[in-house]
């Protein structure tokens, strides 16, 4: 594939500027507020999937499996489907579930690692995508700690899908949408800060009750969505390895260097494009057939020495 002077420097400015960016959004997300959130009590969950429900027909994703025998497997959210419910067993015949989604980051990693801004934490709390942005570079999947994003690969205009946390529902004054039907109190919407309260004050007049540990209180710096619950939450599905603090502060030195050195880059590819140009320039003014007279030259010189 062959590229011109134009394009090669598009590109140099792209590189830059996207590394740019990132620095920008790492430093951006480092000062989270405190926004909306939900708290999970797994104890109270019933596992009706009505969350499931909801949450396809707010978004317009293909409705739920009606059948239980979902349970049978641990399953995993998709392009469309933004948010499961997995079952495990406390006991012989004691059931738990949890619902899994986006978690919402406090400093969200695949915001920090998006160079367009396609994957955006917005002031008021949620994770959302724009995909008019999106250059599809999926890095965003890479960044995040809870393998959250997926993207459509078998799509002709491929997006990266994941809950939005009913953003636009948020911005109208309502709950997201699988907080509303929950029938069973497993899930709460509020502010952060409360349900943190909240899940604390659950844990501790409750002894022998939960495990004493809200998950999303500090993984990946802290989260949106907070749970609570009675068995280990790998059972049900939930990454345990994730890292304590912000991702944005663990990368922020890697993403510091791109800018300097991405400065020294597009010169020294410019003279190599420019020598390489001109090497074929130079071959392609030279006559026909000189490399062969040169060569029979040589060759009838040899021939005179012996």
């Amino acid at each position: 594939m062959s590229i011109g002077r134009r394009g090669f420097l598009k590109i140099a400015a792209v590189g830059a500027g996207a590394a740019g960016a990132s620095a920008a959004s790492a430093a951006a997300g480092a000062h989270p507020v405190d926004g909306p959130g939900v708290l999970v009590d797994t104890t109270r969950c019933v596992g009706c999937r009505a969350c499931e429900a909801a949450c396809a027909e707010s978004n317009r994703l293909p409705p739920p499996p009606e059948s239980d025998a979902v349970f049978d497997e641990r399953r995993d959210v998709a392009p469309d489907v933004f948010t499961v419910v997995n079952r495990t067993e406390k006991a012989p015949g004691v059931q738990r579930f949890a619902k899994k989604q986006c978690m919402h980051c406090l400093a969200p990693g695949c915001a920090s690692a998006c160079p367009v801004r396609a994957m955006d934490k917005k002031p008021e709390g949620p994770v959302v995508y724009d995909p008019s942005r999106c250059m599809g570079c999926r890095y965003c999947m890479l960044a995040c700690p809870f393998d959250i994003p997926k993207y459509e690969y078998s799509s002709n205009a491929p997006r990266v899908r994941k809950c939005s946390f009913c953003a636009e529902r948020q911005k109208n004054g309502l709950k997201p949408a699988c907080t509303e039907v929950c029938p069973s109190g497993a899930l709460t919407f509020g502010r952060r800060s409360a349900l943190l309260e909240e899940a604390k004050t659950r844990i501790y007049t409750n002894p022998g009750k939960y495990l004493h540990h809200v998950y999303g209180e500090h993984e990946a710096g802290g989260t949106s969505w907070l749970y609570i619950t009675d068995v280990d939450l790998e059972r049900l599905a939930f990454r345990t390895d994730a890292p304590q603090k912000p991702l944005p502060e663990l990368v922020a030195g890697a993403l510091g260097a791109p800018p300097f050195v991405m400065t020294l880059w597009p010169p020294l590819l410019m003279g190599l494009y420019a020598f390489s140009r001109r090497r074929e320039e130079v071959a392609a003014t030279e006559p026909h057939g000189a490399h062969g007279h040169d060569a029979g030259a040589a060759k009838e010189d040899d021939h005179g020495h012996r």
